[in-house]
């Protein structure tokens, strides 16, 4: 297994309270990396808990780098703005940007109301845009951005308008962006999951599940560390040739 070295470098991961973003904010700080844990303050408080769990748990370990906890609603620019001002502050420039942050409103097109519509392009688009924007001021040369896109984004799924849309937008501007900051040595990739263990699962009915897990050709459905491996692959410097592309990990799904 490659072991990736990330000391002294700075990573953010967006929405990584839990889940996928958990995962790979986990992987970066065991590599080395400076770690910056972002979440939304939702009215429940549980994104703030989990976040400030997770922190716990990285701090915890012996010898282990710096991690720094930060809020922001990506939907909001000023407050993504803000995000990375404070990551200037703090940390004196970002390496590694993941955009992970995201959420699903499942419905079909007819039963979909305008506002299941608006709030998942704002989280899983305009997010990823408002991130990238504000990012490249304090992204260092031979920084990476990683956005964590969606196999839906390739073929679609029924009940997906939106979130399809969001994703396929989101491969459309890592292709564009690549091409922007490949002049400095900044490489711009996606990687799109398929069907992934995390907490989004309990939202498909258990036959719906059943029917992808015959699709898949391993045998099983996908974990938050097998993202994260892709992740940091395509952060690494042995990915400095590659940018502008799509990196399904789907178990051979896709």
């Amino acid at each position: 297994m490659i072991r990736y070295d990330f000391s002294g470098r700075v990573a953010l991961v967006t929405g990584s309270s839990r889940g996928i973003g958990a995962a790979i904010a986990t992987a970066f700080s065991a590599a080395g990396a400076t770690t910056i844990v972002h979440y939304w303050n939702d009215p429940s408080g549980q994104n703030r808990r989990d976040a400030e769990e997770l922190v716990q748990q990285l701090q915890a370990r012996e010898q282990a780098p710096p991690v720094h906890l930060l809020a922001a609603d990506v939907r909001e620019a000023a407050e993504v703005e803000a995000l990375m001002r404070q990551v200037q502050e703090r940390c004196g420039g970002l390496d590694i940007l993941v955009n992970n942050a995201g959420i699903l409103r499942d419905r079909s097109l007819r039963k979909m109301t305008l506002e299941d519509w608006h709030a998942v392009l704002r989280t899983n688009l305009d997010g990823v845009f408002y991130c990238c924007k504000y990012a490249v001021d304090i992204l260092r040369e031979g920084g990476r951005i990683v956005n964590i896109a969606s196999v839906a984004g390739l073929v679609g799924f029924h009940g997906q308008t939106n979130y399809a849309a969001a994703k396929a937008g989101v491969i459309g501007l890592t292709r564009v962006l690549a091409k922007e900051l490949a002049r400095r040595q900044i490489t711009v990739n996606a990687v799109a999951p398929g069907v992934i263990q995390t907490a989004m699962l309990g939202e498909l009915r258990p036959e719906v599940l059943a029917e992808y897990l015959k699709q898949i050709p391993v045998g099983r459905l996908g974990t938050p560390q097998d993202v994260a491996h892709a992740v940091l692959f395509l952060a690494s410097d042995e990915s400095s040739y590659i940018t502008g592309q799509v990196l399904p990990v789907t178990g051979g799904w896709i």
